[in-house]
């Protein structure tokens, strides 16, 4: 198993609709990349106190070439543009060593 992570660094002035995280950005995620091995989903919101991320998502996936393939499919143009949707914040993606 293989995990990818996206962040949602805090800074001053940001955004972040967890309600629509949750009932529409994470089931799209869902949609998009299950075809490419996305085994389990895990979103991390912090306590209300002053935290360096508003949100983290922790992706696991069968193995990299899924991540890979995921992340190269057409559907992903879909699930970035939605981000607008939630949140002004750029997401971090990165791979975990696992």
């Amino acid at each position: 198993m293989t995990t990818l992570i996206v962040s949602y660094p805090s800074a001053e002035g940001a955004t972040f609709d967890r309600e629509y995280y949750l009932s529409t950005h994470a089931p799209l995620v869902r949609s998009a990349w299950s075809e490419f091995g996305l085994q389990s989903a895990e979103v991390l919101f912090p306590s209300p106190t002053q935290q360096p991320f508003a949100c983290v998502a922790i992706l696991r996936f069968s193995d990299q070439v899924g991540i890979n393939m995921a992340l190269s499919s057409a559907r992903t143009a879909e699930v970035i543009g939605d981000v607008k949707n939630f949140t002004n914040i750029t997401p971090t993606i990165f791979c975990a060593d696992d």
